[in-house]
């Protein structure tokens, strides 16, 4: 099988595609590098540019023919960023996914999981939701998730294409192999701030600590990045399955089932470090939300898939990989 990744060169799309890599099946990658890196792509099908770009993706599927899927992960995905900048996040996430979903029919793709997010939810009373919850997204960014999410609906009912849609909680760790991870030196998510504090001796913030948790702080659901990407492999070998018949399109959320607030985060960040992390409060950033874990079972039915990785391991693997981010992607924020 040859699979199309749009985004991957970034964080997720090239762990995805070390993942299929893995499971033999062959990633062409399409990425326009603003955020993703060039060193993601050793080894692997390339091409730089847009995904908006019609001739860049008929050039694509020209040169490969034999494409079966698209993975569809490129995307802007910092929340406060799309607070300042609506604008950019709605063109780049939205309106670019349009003009690439054109391109993906004129070329006959029938097949595309899409990257969502759990952050399109409006949490229940226990901070819990399942693919039925109530859809009501917080941030510019998360809603240009369930924008992409509605119009793909509309588009997969009309169309030959089947759209399955994979809600993401919460990346942590790196690939184990270390060929890939987070490309930013200074990632803003609440790990990243953790491994900063840690590398500088300063304190660690937690943004937002009066919320109905249990201690104050946000609500997530931590996943690693490489559960996350065996998922999508997962989903490519039981798509036909899970969109058979009428289903023209279909939700599936990916998370551990299992709530972590970032103070809990900090003090198990803490148990694999030494010598531990200063953790003080701090106000919540633009943007910022109470968060969500799932509840759901439908992957484990759907796609036969479950988490084998813990928090601690997640953990590890990103401290690791901090050790050899600048060896591997040279001196670069």
């Amino acid at each position: 099988m040859k699979v199309l990744i749009s985004g991957g060169a970034g964080y997720i799309g090239s762990t995805i595609a070390s993942a299929c890599l893995d499971d033999g099946i062959t990633p062409v990658v399409v990425d326009n590098l603003i955020t993703g890196r060039r060193e993601f792509t050793a080894g692997r099908a390339f091409y730089e540019g847009d995904i908006a770009d019609g001739a860049l993706i008929d050039r694509v599927f020209t040169e490969h023919p034999d494409i079966a899927a698209v993975v569809h992960c490129a995307a802007l995905i910092v929340v406060p960023d799309s607070v300042a900048d609506p604008v950019g996040y709605y063109r780049a996430n939205v309106a670019a996914s349009l003009d690439f979903v054109s391109h993906l029919l004129r070329n006959g793709c029938q097949r595309m999981i899409f990257s969502s997010s759990g952050s399109i939810y409006e949490p229940g009373a226990d901070f819990s939701v399942d693919e039925d919850s109530a859809i009501a997204p917080q941030s510019p960014y998360a809603r240009t998730k369930a924008v992409c999410e509605a119009m793909f609906a509309d588009i997969a009912a009309a169309t030959s294409l089947r759209v399955l849609s994979l809600r993401y909680f919460n990346p942590i760790g790196a690939d184990p192999a270390l060929r890939t991870g987070l490309q930013l030196r200074r990632p803003s998510h609440a790990l990243g701030k953790l491994i900063e504090a840690h590398e500088t001796g300063a304190a660690f913030r937690v943004t937002g600590t009066d919320y109905p948790t249990r201690d104050g702080s946000g609500i997530r659901d931590y996943i690693h990045v490489w559960d996350l990407a065996a998922a999508h492999v997962a989903a490519l070998r039981a798509f036909d399955e899970v969109l058979s018949g009428q289903r023209r399109h279909h939700v599936i959320n990916l998370g551990t089932g299992t709530g972590t607030t970032v103070t809990e985060l900090a003090d198990a960040f803490n148990a694999v470090v030494a010598p531990p992390v200063a953790v003080v409060e701090a106000p919540r950033r633009p943007g910022d939300v109470v968060g969500a874990y799932t509840r759901s079972d439908r992957a484990a039915r759907l796609l036969g898939w479950k988490t084998q990785y813990s928090i601690a391991d997640g953990i590890r693997d990103s401290l690791r990989w901090a050790k050899v981010r600048d060896e591997l992607l040279g001196d670069q924020p």
